[in-house]
């Protein structure tokens, strides 16, 4: 079956797609030479994917299960495996037909074990990685989009604008207003940046200290391929809230260039980087409009969910690049 036919909490919560699961990852986990020695946990079901855990003797592994939505997280991870290989969790195997991808356990992320200023160092030690890594990746853009990851390019971001605008105009009020009125602005970013020397390359578009777990980076479900730069809206804002710092302050300007460093060489990077974290927030807009859709497919919409395209839409309104 396809990730269409057999996935969503209604699907994921019963015993028998539990036995089918479990019978997969006992037998991946057996062609590598390892056992599960306890009982399997299922610790999340959300509309657009589910996890499983399972202890072994060597640690315990994880399966995910992923929706419609992103159903090219396993074909995602081959890649990386391929071309980024220190950088991620390497699966023990992956069920591209079926979406699902068993991992290893990497240890406590990063978010689990800082918070606040003592989160600061690390994550920027961690986008300078990933800045290079995106270097990496430039040659693999062509196989990242046939992978089925998100098309999230300038050139193609103006349309993504209209999508976004679409997907939160019921009860959007004055701030769908407010932003209507700059898409002519908008589509002047996105030539600038499409102008830009800068490569695409793979955002991973949720990178927050949970998805970094050492040298490595984690749930690459939301990925789209973009401007590079869109990657550290979310990062970036999490620098700038540990430091307690302005957009302008030296400290901050340290950190930002830690990840820039990865592309020097390349000109007017601070002003590009601005721009690609502004147009970088309507992606955000369709990652949540997607999840939200896979959850009023399945009636299961969550409260706390439900508002999150309008919000995040508002923040292209914000005086500050990262909102």
């Amino acid at each position: 079956m396809s990730p269409n036919e057999e996935s969503g909490v209604a699907v994921w919560s019963t015993p028998e797609w539990r036995a089918e699961a479990v019978a997969w990852l006992d037998e991946r986990l057996a062609a590598v030479g390892r056992a599960r020695t306890g009982p399997v946990e299922q610790p999340r079901v959300r509309p657009w994917a589910t996890l499983l855990r399972a202890p072994t003797a060597g640690g315990p592994v994880w399966m995910k299960a992923a929706g419609p939505g992103t159903a090219f997280e396993p074909a995602l991870y081959e890649i990386l495996v391929r071309a980024v290989p220190d950088r991620v969790l390497t699966p023990i195997a992956v069920d591209r037909g079926r979406a699902w991808i068993l991992l290893p356990d990497g240890g406590p992320s990063l978010g689990e074990r800082a918070s606040g200023a003592d989160v600061v160092e690390p994550l920027v030690a961690a986008l300078a990685r990933y800045g290079r890594l995106q270097r990496a990746l430039e040659p693999y853009v062509g196989d990242l989009l046939d992978a089925g990851v998100p098309d999230m390019r300038p050139a193609a971001m103006p349309g993504r604008f209209r999508q976004a605008l679409d997907a939160t105009r019921a009860g959007g009020g004055e701030v769908h207003e407010r932003v209507t009125a700059l898409e002519p602005a908008f589509r002047v970013w996105c030539e600038r940046l499409a102008a830009s020397p800068v490569p695409p390359s793979l955002d991973h578009n949720d990178l927050h200290p949970w998805n970094i777990i050492g040298d490595r980076y984690y749930d690459w479900g939301d990925s789209v391929v973009a401007h590079p730069f869109a990657a550290v809206l979310v990062p970036l804002r999490f620098v700038q809230l540990g430091l307690g710092a302005g957009l302008d302050d030296p400290r901050f300007l340290r950190a930002r260039d830690a990840y820039l460093d990865a592309f020097a060489g390349l000109t007017e990077l601070g002003e590009t980087l601005a721009l690609a974290c502004r147009v970088a927030k309507i992606a955000r807009v369709l990652t949540w409009e997607r999840a939200l859709q896979a959850a009023r497919e399945q009636g299961a919409v969550d409260a706390d969910w439900a508002g999150a395209p309008l919000a995040t839409l508002a923040t292209v309104l914000d005086p500050s690049y990262l909102g």
